[in-house]
């Protein structure tokens, strides 16, 4: 009885499911059966009778394609928990020139919804997933939607038969239709993820798009990292020193007629010497830590959180020597979680875990904070994505309200 009632609720689900791909799969086929409706109506001695009907088949096909796409996408992806990533081009920032005009990527225009509208279509025409879409739109109907029909067809034909007094006939076709119902919308899955899914050159294209935003990001971070270590040479250790030097001076000139403010000064000059050494030591530690070149991730992550305001503890299963820039990405990342722990979470406690797998070094951290982290346009969390992007490196972010927040650093890389 219950494998009975479980095989009622699979053919009433799978008959619905059947409909609904029919129908999506159907929508262009129909929009082109009323064009050729519409030509057939107005008739041969109309001059419109043709061209208005192949107009409409060219531009229902370019407008409903995307749409269509989407839904099977979304179907499929509720259905049976299968994700096709839609692969389409995102259109870039539209900005406005010194002169007034405003720059797509593409050409100028007067005014921003121009310039939005031409990147808009210029980029949907250059898309190769236009025509994969239209593609799909041609295969559906002829694959999928024929076997999705199946159970709706069946039970037309029953009802057909019975007004018909045919009860044989009506028979068959429920039978068709109930056994084929849980199985005939099944189809839309491999359908979809033959001819719905990125092809090569797009994977390529996209791959180019990726490195050379990569690039670009990699050269404004140097960029401003040069900027710094000078604003901080010219702001401290250079003064510092310039000072010194002509506290020396004056000490010089003063050794024979006034000894006891030239040894004061010496003493000031000393002093600022120590103080510049210092602040040189720190301008180093945040360039490239010395602990971290001497002693490996591990043992410079673990001094790390003995500076850190955090209560923060460090567990390692391993101890492992990774390529320099690696090495640096990674500490840094970590410091820039427990800044954003203590400044933005206001966290009291922190736990790191570093680990290897067969290709990757894992980093978790996790920190008692107030959550809701956010990898937000322009924010550090942003930024430290696309640094580890650089070397196909990951970044997962687990931060409820209220927290903890969980950040998970993935980096393909080989143990020295």
């Amino acid at each position: 009885m219950r494998q009975l009632v479980s095989w009622v609720a699979s053919a009433c689900v799978g008959f619905v499911r059947a409909c609904v791909v029919m129908v999506v799969s159907m929508l262009v086929p129909a929009v082109w059966a009323a064009a050729v409706a519409l030509g057939i109506w107005w008739g041969a001695g109309n001059p419109w009778s043709w061209v208005a009907p192949f107009v409409l088949v060219c531009v229902s096909t370019l407008a409903l394609s995307r749409p269509v796409c989407r839904m099977v996408r979304l179907l499929v992806a509720r259905w049976t928990a299968t994700v096709i990533p839609a692969g389409y081009r995102q259109a870039g920032p539209v900005t406005r020139m010194s002169t007034g005009y405003w720059w797509n990527g593409f050409s100028y225009e007067r005014t921003s919804r121009d310039a939005l509208m031409d990147q808009k279509w210029r980029v949907r025409w250059s898309d190769p997933a236009t025509w994969r879409d239209l593609r799909f739109t041609g295969i559906a109907p002829l694959t999928v939607g024929l076997i999705a029909s199946i159970p709706p067809a069946g039970v037309a034909a029953a009802v057909l038969a019975f007004s018909q007094s045919a009860p044989f006939i009506g028979i068959l076709g429920l039978v068709v239709a109930i056994a084929s119902a849980p199985y005939a919308w099944c189809s839309v899955e491999p359908v979809a993820v033959r001819f719905l899914r990125a092809s090569p050159a797009m994977t390529l294209a996209d791959r180019v798009d990726e490195l050379t935003a990569q690039r670009a990001d990699t050269t404004v971070v140097q960029a401003a990292e040069i900027r710094r270590i000078e604003r901080d040479l010219h702001d401290g250790a250079q003064a510092r020193l310039v000072a010194l030097g002509l506290s020396l001076a004056t000490a010089e000139k003063l050794m024979e007629t006034d000894s006891d403010q030239a040894k004061a000064l010496m003493q000031e000059a000393r002093v600022s010497a120590a103080t510049s050494l210092t602040e040189l030591r720190e301008l180093v530690q945040g360039i490239n830590p010395p602990v971290l070149n001497d002693r490996g991730l591990v043992d410079a992550v673990r001094a790390l959180a003995l500076d850190s305001p955090l209560e923060a503890a460090v567990s390692a299963d391993v101890q492992l020597r990774l390529d320099p820039p690696i090495e640096s990405a990674v500490y840094f990342g970590i410091a820039e979680l427990l800044t954003n722990a203590v400044k933005h979470a206001h966290a009291t406690q922190a736990r790191i875990s570093i680990a290897r797998d067969d290709t990757d070094i894992v980093v978790d951290v996790e920190d008692n904070g107030r959550g809701r982290a956010s990898a937000r346009a322009g924010g550090g969390l942003a930024g430290l994505r696309r640094r580890l992007a650089v070397f196909d490196g990951t970044l997962e972010i687990t931060s409820p309200a209220g927290g903890p927040t969980r950040v998970r650093m993935m980096v393909p890389c080989e143990s020295l």
